[in-house]
């Protein structure tokens, strides 16, 4: 994958060994802005794990299951309509509620009895989000089953204060500003005290205009899991402070900055 962000020049970007690169930056901020944060709130899909586990590819083929059940559409079709609702509502399942009224525990149920054995454990990521000051929280339009059982997979359960899903977000997803509003307030998260990580940069604008700080997780093997352009859009884009092909390398470098001493 081509490097995504400014790495010349820019502070605390460094080129070498995936597992210890540290951030790449969107637009050269400083990682000292990091210092003051007391809530850090992790998306889930292809953002705590990477995408190269392939869990997404599961969940995908089996929406397009479900649709194509529910709705008695052929597979072709399914798949159509499936990414036409993801567009329009935010998650297929949004889509499924408005127009055809259907179940969401059943297709939420449905859709993440997947095989999470692909996410590696990853210790290293554990240690990193431990050392983090302050709470952490992972903030997803999936499920809570589905997010327990794939952190319980990392092995990062324990430094998670708690999870908010799509179901605690009366099943209205991001990046809608009421999710968000909805989040803030089950947590009592100030936003001008937060971090937020994401893979999608939409989903970023939000909270950037809250007054978090917002990183955007680019992972090698994102394209190969997104297959449209239009949800690759806006890594460049005011609301995306920084941009890294590495989680555990870029929370490495934000720790390094924080236990700096002044200058």
């Amino acid at each position: 994958m081509t490097d995504r962000a400014n790495a010349a020049g820019t502070p605390g970007a460094v080129s070498g060994d995936p597992a210890t690169r540290e951030g790449r930056h969107a637009h050269g901020q400083d990682l000292r802005v990091f210092k003051g944060v007391e809530a850090w709130v992790f998306d889930l899909d292809n953002t705590l794990y990477p995408a190269s586990s392939d869990l997404f590819s599961q969940i995908n083929t089996r929406i397009s299951d479900y649709v194509a059940r529910a709705l008695d559409l052929p597979r072709d079709q399914a798949y159509l309509k499936q990414k036409q609702y993801y567009k329009d509502y935010g998650t297929t399942l949004r889509g499924l509620m408005i127009e055809h009224d259907i179940d969401p525990d059943a297709f939420l149920e449905y859709v993440h009895d997947i095989d999470y054995s692909p996410v590696d454990p990853n210790p290293a990521l554990g240690r990193a989000i431990a050392r983090l000051p302050g709470k952490k929280y992972i903030f997803t339009n999936g499920d809570r089953p589905h997010a327990e059982r794939t952190a319980a997979r990392l092995g990062i359960s324990e430094h998670f204060e708690d999870i908010f899903d799509i179901v605690a977000a009366g099943l209205l997803p991001k990046p809608n500003l009421d999710t968000y509003r909805m989040f803030l307030d089950k947590t009592g998260v100030s936003p001008v005290r937060a971090a937020m990580f994401e893979d999608l940069a939409r989903n970023l604008e939000v909270p950037h205009r809250l007054g978090m700080r917002s990183v955007l997780l680019v992972p090698e093997g994102t394209r190969a899991v997104f297959r449209e352009e239009w949800e690759l859009e806006g890594d460049s884009a005011p609301h995306v402070d920084f941009v890294t092909e590495d989680l555990t390398g870029f929370l490495t470098a934000v720790l390094g900055a924080i236990d700096a001493p002044q200058a």
